[in-house]
């Protein structure tokens, strides 16, 4: 299996910790983290690694997760990048507009960090 290369931005340390811990489970990810939408694009856009998927965290501030999104298609080679968005609004309605935002998918927080990467690799059809 082809190693998978994740980018999850949240500004929340603890959760940021966890995510990066639980996507570590599987040996074929690799994963950089980032704290917020700006950090994001530093990574993608001359930082040297570019993701397969970004997993972004809705509610951030300065830059949303949409915002982030909207940012992130804007670098070049990473205009159809999948990504899915982590939110701790679990409402089915409220995950809409995120799919409508170009997200792959939706997971809820707080997220079972034994099966995170699974249920990423799940929304990715891998």
């Amino acid at each position: 299996m082809a190693t998978l290369k994740v980018l999850y931005v949240d500004d929340d340390e603890f959760i940021r910790e966890v995510a990066e811990l639980a996507l570590g489970l599987d040996p074929d990810m690799e994963v950089r983290v980032a704290d917020s939408g700006a950090a994001a694009l530093a990574i993608v856009d001359g930082g040297g690694f570019s993701p397969d998927v970004f997993l972004l965290d809705v509610m951030m501030p300065h830059m949303d997760g949409p915002a982030t999104l909207a940012e992130l298609r804007r670098v070049d080679g990473h205009g159809q990048t999948p990504a899915i968005f982590v939110t701790a609004r679990a409402q089915a309605t409220e995950h809409r507009p995120l799919i409508d935002a170009g997200a792959v998918g939706v997971l809820t927080k707080p997220f079972d960090p034994v099966a995170f990467a699974g249920e990423v690799r799940a929304l990715l059809g891998a």
